[in-house]
């Protein structure tokens, strides 16, 4: 494991570390945004599209996601190559044109061809964002930043589809992108502005293909980046799975209406919680022991769920899906940041590489199992909470081979 050659304040020229938390929080919800703040409309999306078929609008999603997780393999070798901030640029750029040539989308096939464009250049802050921190903290440290991170981070999905449906209310839903191309230009600016560029000049890799396969070869053959990124892949599909099928559960099943925002700002509000305690308790109890529990305490939570699924009520009553859900998330909450860490951890030396391969590996692998799980929706719930046990199950099982079958034992220095 290697450290910076620097301190913080020193990689960030002056920048103050709430500011680097915020910024960092603020190009990571870019992601979140395209994605929750449009849910409420999805079913005016289809309707002015002509999409017949209700499952097909959860492509609106998908293909967002696809683009996401497959543009991510180039983005780490590049940002190790010419540094984070031009790549990064870059992305943005190409995110807000999308955003501005979905308002006048003529057809969904096109609408979905450039969601995969827009998702790819989002791609940029997803993977670049995570070397950054990398770049400028470690171990603990960067475990604590980065839960810290997710907290700011969660404020968008609390707030996205709230305003998402208020857009609506003085327009329809082409304002919306109206409303990421404005929000996405101010974060850029910020960045442009202040984010110095943080890799060290000891670890700049020549962008060829011999080194991009060295670096893919570093990520792939290390157990614990591996396991970690398979385990998070599956737990991370069970999410998407859920915001695939938001709008059918929420406004199909419980007929919710404009109340939807507010049901998903409730999980919500549990993962961001969850996102800060884990920010003030991992430096004292690890990474491993804190996500160990979680990931124990999810599987107990989402068996439990769907015994209640299958032989409660149908459909189970709102206030116990909530509160199910809720519990679910609030475990995610502390799985979340410390597996992403816990992946990253040794592979400070090819962060860019590292934060590319692995977060290709979780965001496409996780986006198939989310299309799984949503397009089995049937009516009613079972499918994704059976689909959040499964996963469960499977992402345990990986953690105990790159464990070698030991859970709870800290071994990562505080850095």
């Amino acid at each position: 494991m290697t450290k910076p050659s620097q301190t913080a304040p020193e990689r960030l020229r002056g920048m103050g570390r709430a500011e680097f938390i915020a910024m960092m929080a603020m190009l990571m919800a870019l992601n979140a945004l395209a994605i929750d703040i449009m849910l409420p409309g999805l079913g005016e999306i289809g309707a002015s599209l002509g999409v017949v078929t209700e499952n097909h609008r959860q492509y609106v999603v998908s293909s967002y996601v696809f683009g996401l997780g497959a543009a991510q393999i180039l983005y780490g070798p590049l940002s190790d190559r010419f540094g984070r901030r031009k790549p990064m640029i870059f992305g943005i750029a190409v995110y807000i044109v999308c955003a501005i040539g979905i308002v006048v989308v003529p057809s969904f096939g096109a609408m979905l061809a450039l969601r995969f464009i827009q998702g790819a250049g989002a791609a940029a802050t997803r993977v670049i964002t995570i070397s950054v921190v990398r770049d400028v903290f470690g171990g603990r440290a960067m475990a604590e930043v980065m839960s810290l991170i997710m907290m700011v981070f969660m404020i968008v999905p609390i707030i996205a589809p709230g305003t998402g449906q208020l857009i609506m209310f003085f327009g329809n839903w082409h304002l919306i992108f109206v409303f990421i191309a404005v929000v996405s230009l101010a974060i850029g600016f910020w960045m442009y502005a202040r984010l110095p560029e943080t890799l060290d000049p000891a670890d700049v890799r020549p962008f060829t293909v011999s080194s991009i396969l060295d670096g893919f070869r570093i990520v792939l053959t290390n157990r614990i980046a591996l396991c970690y990124t398979i385990s998070s892949t599956f737990i991370f599909g069970a999410l998407f799975g859920f915001i695939n099928s938001a709008q059918q559960i929420y406004g199909g099943i419980y007929q919710l209406g404009v109340w939807f925002p507010v049901a998903f700002a409730a999980v919500a509000v549990f993962m961001s919680t969850a996102s800060f305690l884990n920010a003030r308790f991992v430096g004292r109890f690890g990474m491993r022991r804190l996500s160990h529990g979680s990931l124990m305490g999810f599987i107990a939570i989402t068996f439990l769920w769907m015994l209640v699924q299958v032989f409660g009520p149908q459909p189970m009553p709102i206030l116990l899906f909530l509160v199910f859900f809720s519990l679910a998330m609030f475990q995610f909450g502390w799985i979340g940041s410390n597996f992403n860490s816990l992946a990253m951890e040794p592979l400070g030396h090819v962060a860019g590489t590292a934060s590319s391969v692995l977060g290709f590996m979780s965001t496409v692998g996780g986006s198939v199992i989310g299309v799984i799980i949503g397009q089995a929706f049937d009516g009613t719930a079972l499918p994704l909470v059976a689909g959040f046990f499964t996963v469960s199950i499977i992402g345990l099982v990986f953690v105990l081979i790159g464990e070698k079958g030991q859970l709870f034992q800290p071994h990562n220095p505080r850095i």
